[in-house]
């Protein structure tokens, strides 16, 4: 068991995970909010997919090593051709200084992957090729096996997903205080109920700030001991709005599928 050992150095990346050169300014939302500083969220990826000659965003993702991203189990297709950008700030620019387009050797999606109950939600990506750190490209780290956030516990999605309910992409990487909504509470009947499994995790849900469609697939941001873990995946929300009161923003829990990203990388 890794644990809360840092795949990036094992994997590539000396200089460790979770520390940006640039650190993130800690004021910003995402539905209704602003831009986050550039490269302060050095992991953030974007997964794009070729249609017809251009590619195109579809989901976000994490640098969790030198050539692994991890990402959600519904971002994938297997009747599509993927590239994954890293160290990039804004969608609207074509080879933004400081950014890397690589293509994807193979992507592996959890075997027990269900799109109708939307459990285990989570896939990783195998980089074509191993890329260097940089200022504007870093690892995030994993949380320990098992790690359970308190409630209220300051975290931060980030995306280019939809800045309105129904509107278009952000152009520029947005980023929002999601507090963590612990089990309890995000499972009650008026809240997310039976839906909400022990493998997720709920940060939200205050009615004005959440994740959106194209944040899919993108980091829930939770600083620890001074390094940021990627302790969700951004997996789902409410199909009405995209910042419901009582309808938190759920994540895939990274923490309860450490065995299974450790296997995976080290068996590919």
């Amino acid at each position: 068991m890794l644990g809360a050992l840092c795949l990036a150095v094992l994997l590539g990346f000396a200089s460790g995970c979770g520390r940006p050169a640039v650190p993130p300014q800690l004021d910003a939302r995402v539905v209704g909010g602003e831009d986050a500083l550039p490269h302060s969220w050095p992991w953030q990826v974007s997964l794009q997919y070729d249609r017809s000659g251009t590619w195109r965003h579809t989901c976000g993702g994490t640098l969790i090593a030198s050539n692994w991203v991890l990402t959600a189990a519904h971002c994938i297709s297997s009747s599509l051709t993927y590239r994954v950008v890293l160290g990039l700030q804004d969608l609207s620019e074509e080879n933004e200084a400081g950014s890397l387009a690589v293509g994807v050797e193979k992507t592996i999606v959890h075997e027990k992957w269900n799109s109708f109950l939307i459990v285990n939600d989570i896939a990783l990506i195998k980089l074509a090729e191993e890329v260097e750190e940089t200022e504007t490209i870093q690892a995030a780290c994993l949380p320990p096996a098992g790690l359970l956030l308190e409630n209220d516990y300051p975290c931060y999605v980030t995306g280019w997903g939809r800045i309105l309910t129904n509107g278009p992409l952000a152009d520029a990487l947005q980023q929002a205080l999601l507090p963590v909504v612990d089990h309890e509470i995000c499972s009650q009947w008026d809240w997310w109920g039976s839906t909400v499994r022990d493998t997720m995790v709920c940060a939200g849900g205050d009615g004005i700030v959440s994740g959106c469609n194209g944040d899919s697939g993108g980091p829930l941001n939770c600083q620890r001991d001074g390094a940021w873990e990627v302790n969700g995946i951004v997996s789902f929300g409410s199909g009405l709005r995209c910042n419901l009161k009582k309808k938190p923003t759920v994540f895939t829990r990274v923490s309860a599928y450490i065995d299974w990203i450790n296997e995976k990388i080290s068996s590919n």
